[in-house]
């Protein structure tokens, strides 16, 4: 069973623990595709209340770093506190069946065994879970993972008292509102004066899809405001810690799917119930796949081991600060690209694992954006500026450098540079480690990375659970190393319902009353349901 710490706050909180109570409440909003475009951050084309609550109230971050540049990539590190190419799910959407085109039919992700999504360690401890609503995690969430997820699920369904860690995710900002609300005046006035950045074209087209970001911000924003209402009308402010992210950078191209940090750089803000820091800033460099650590820690759970990611703040926080953060970029959708990303506070090293291909990677779906049309309209009347040129190269160096301060927009590649030789040493040492820690597969092809997961070419299935009685109680266990196991106890006649609780220890059955369990370890298909009964 999972060990907790005492109840009550630390006697000697350190200074990266909070000192909360026992188990305090988790709220998570989750929005998607979006950098740091907002006031908190030095933006002020448009005013975001609702944001500007959680900074006036809680700790702006500004070197907190997306693992990928795409939804189920990073969506899978936030899930597990690992980065994607450890557990093979770098490549986007692994379970949508691309195989027309990449001849790799659908599979999931495959962590180490016993790596179990966050949403799970929160149960383990006696935490209501739920997701509202969207999931995305490269592979197939266990029974165990929420209490419910499912466009009605909230913090109000646990029961009395129970602690709860709660998740909103916002589609509003996602990259199809670009193209879905082409006139959103509602918002944004159709002459709001803004910024296209210099490796975009700054054209009437192109400058309405910016106005049109910056009200689908708007909308999220609203929407961010009606969730701290409501947890404020239940009373449940002072017992919450409230975090809000995006899933990775912004929704345009040379942003999403890329490793600049237009596409990794993300904004947040961590909300403390007791006040704490509020109104401050952190610069430390912080990654997706610390996200998992860090809530447990603050909850007082131990995080497990076996994590890439490490504790911010809480009980168990990490003293020493990162030196680097690290991304990656491989497939998308039916394209593939293949890069590495090193940064440190100041420097970016990009490793290239295909410099015979362009760096314009060409996903369909992204074509639906009128600026991205705009750009490829300007390509072909050869129009475009030096700056816009540059993704649209045939080739690309092993390896970049990239000095962030002076050059934001990540157009100026200084490796050729010899006073720069020592950093790119450096970094790219960084790279070479954190590949072989993470067994990175780097070139291998997608098909054989397939043929490693599933030896024999099919999915592998999670051994069902087995049953020991002593003292009236049922203890469970799986063969299959690392499994997970889900159960109901059933009265009579009755069957399995949605919800599954989180096998942490025996279990004593009812006379007349009977077991249901499954198994599942990620990455395996479930185990068949399997009925246990008193002997």
């Amino acid at each position: 069973m999972l060990a907790l710490s005492s109840c009550g706050a630390p006697e000697r909180p350190g200074p990266l623990d909070p000192g909360l109570a026992y188990r305090p409440n988790v709220l998570w909003i989750v929005t998607e595709d979006m950098g740091p475009d907002i006031p908190a951050y030095g933006d002020s084309t448009i005013v975001t209340p609702g944001l500007d609550r959680l900074a006036r109230d809680g700790i702006r971050f500004t070197r907190f770093f997306a693992s990928a540049p795409v939804c189920a990539p990073a969506r899978a590190s936030i899930a597990t506190g690992l980065y994607p190419t450890r557990m093979a799910a770098q490549h986007m959407r692994t379970t949508t069946d691309w195989e027309p085109w990449t001849g790799v039919p659908a599979y999931e992700a495959m962590p180490p065994p016993g790596i179990r999504m966050l949403s799970e360690h929160f149960r383990m401890a006696g935490y209501y879970a739920s997701n509202n609503a969207k999931e995305d995690y490269q592979f197939t969430k266990p029974v165990t993972a929420w209490d419910e997820s499912s466009t009605e699920a909230g913090w109000w369904k646990r029961d009395p008292g129970q602690p709860f860690y709660s998740v909103f995710n916002i589609f509003a900002t996602h990259e199809s509102q670009i193209w879905a609300r082409s006139d959103d005046s509602l918002w944004v006035p159709v002459d709001l004066e803004v910024t296209v950045p210099p490796y975009l074209p700054d054209t009437d087209s192109a400058r309405r899809d910016v106005r049109i970001m910056y009200s689908n911000i708007l909308r999220m924003d609203a929407e961010v405001g009606r969730i701290l209402d409501r947890l404020e009308a239940d009373g449940l402010a002072d017992s919450t810690i409230v975090v809000w992210f995006p899933d990775h950078g912004g929704p345009f191209p040379r942003q999403k799917r890329s490793l600049t940090d237009a596409g990794l750089h993300v904004p947040m803000f961590v909300r403390f119930p007791n006040g704490w820091r509020a109104g401050t800033s952190d610069g430390r460099l912080i990654s997706f796949v610390d996200l998992a650590p860090t809530m447990l820690s603050l909850a007082g759970i131990p995080p497990p081991g076996g994590l890439d990611g490490r504790a911010a703040f809480g009980r168990f926080a990490v003293t020493e600060p990162r030196r680097v953060v690290y991304a990656s970029a491989d497939r998308f959708d039916t394209a593939y690209d293949g890069v590495r990303a090193v940064r440190d506070e100041r420097f970016k090293y990009l490793r290239h694992l295909y410099p015979d291909s362009s760096y314009f990677v060409d996903v369909p779906y992204r074509r639906q954006q009128p600026i991205m049309r705009e750009l490829l309209r300007l390509r072909g009347a050869g129009l475009l500026t030096e700056a816009q040129a540059l993704w649209f190269r045939t080739t690309r160096p092993p390896e970049e450098l990239f000095d962030t301060d002076a050059d934001p927009f990540e157009l100026h590649d200084i490796a050729p540079d010899p006073a720069f030789a020592g950093k790119l040493a450096e970094l790219r040492d960084e790279a070479d480690a954190w590949m072989r820690s993470t067994g990175d597969p780097g070139t291998l092809p997608e098909r054989d990375l397939l043929a490693a997961l599933w030896p024999d070419g099919t999915q592998p299935v999670t051994a069902p659970p087995q049953a020991t009685f002593v003292d009236g109680l049922a203890s469970l266990a799986s063969a299959t190393d690392g499994a997970s196991i889900g159960y109901q106890v059933l009265a009579p006649e009755a069957r399995p319902g949605s919800r599954w609780q989180v096998y942490v220890a025996p279990v004593r059955i009812p006379a007349h009353h009977s077991l249901a369990a499954i198994a599942h370890r990620i990455g395996f298909l479930p185990s068949d349901t399997v009925t246990v009964r008193t002997p």
